[in-house]
């Protein structure tokens, strides 16, 4: 991942528990904004080199998200393992977690513990759903399941709430350290997967992107379509894109964008020209489409 140009998180000391995908790219991105990033494994079974999950089920995508991280394997529940914990702790600005909150506190690392012995320290605790059902297990699928934004049987494409609260989270730690600077306090926030998956959700909620909506499949410009040899994704939605494409199909400016007719001859007139043909169009009159094998 590039570094950021701005290092926001310079000289920022962050220790990270979170284990998986949302802890990892969060760290990731923070390491990315300058931040110095240390994160404590459990030690690994006798067969594998790492104690995080990732790293065994997708080696490609531990290493990249590990590749300037400083990682420690230990075990939290010896004595020398807590002991070791606390000697980073007491270096550290920011905490980042992704333990459901009893876990925590069975580790002596509740936020009232944390405040206790370190009250400069800020807690980021990513959980899978916010309050009381931090407890309660789930996964980025069912996430996005509650949030409506499976359709039909087919997996998505990428895990979102995963990644929208790895997002959340190193945002968190932008906050956390804004917060500490005026109060000299550590502060607590708490990152729900389940949230990040309604923030992804509202434009569907606003029907933005229901068939209805401009976005979802209402405006002819806005949708993908089959070419002679692939598919294009169009997205000439503003007025001035629009008017580009009508000029492009020999249509009066001002033709309604969500007629049925407008969508079957745009249907029709990229389903004869080749995806090079499409793409050197795209070039010479600057109108937003990409093509697709």
């Amino acid at each position: 991942m590039q570094p950021f140009a701005v290092q926001a998180l310079q000289g920022t000391r962050i220790l990270s528990l979170a284990l998986n995908l949302p802890g990892p790219a969060a760290l990731m991105r923070c390491q990315s904004m300058g931040a110095t990033c240390t994160k404590v494994e459990p030690l690994p079974a006798p067969t594998q080199t790492s104690g995080d999950p990732m790293g065994v089920y997708c080696p490609p995508a531990y290493r990249e998200m590990h590749a300037d991280i400083r990682v420690l394997q230990l075990d939290l529940k010896s004595a020398p393992g807590r002991t070791q914990l606390a000697g980073e702790l007491a270096q550290s600005d920011v905490l980042l977690t992704s333990f459901r909150p009893s876990a925590l506190a069975k580790l002596g690392l509740s936020w009232q513990a944390l405040q206790a012995s370190h009250p400069r320290l800020s807690l980021v605790r990513i959980v899978g759903s916010p309050g009381e059902a931090a407890e309660e297990p789930g996964h980025d699928l069912t996430y996005l399941a509650q949030a409506g934004l499976i359709a039909g049987t087919d997996l998505p494409p990428t895990l979102f709430a995963d990644m929208g609260g790895a997002l959340m989270a190193s945002e968190a730690v932008l906050q956390a350290q804004l917060a500490r600077a005026q109060t000299q306090h550590g502060v607590c926030i708490e990152v729900a997967l389940s949230d990040a998956a309604d923030w992804l959700a509202l434009p569907r909620q606003w029907q933005l992107t229901g068939p209805h909506g401009a976005v979802g499949g209402a405006h002819a410009f806005y949708r993908i379509y089959p070419c002679a040899d692939g598919r294009v994704a169009l997205a000439a939605l503003e007025p001035h894109f629009a008017a580009r494409m009508l000029a492009q199909l020999g249509l009066a400016p001002g033709t309604d964008p969500s007629s049925p007719q407008l969508h079957e001859a745009t249907a029709q007139w990229l389903s004869v020209r080749s995806r090079a043909e499409l793409d050197a169009l795209a070039r010479a009159h600057d109108i937003p489409l990409h093509t697709l094998a």
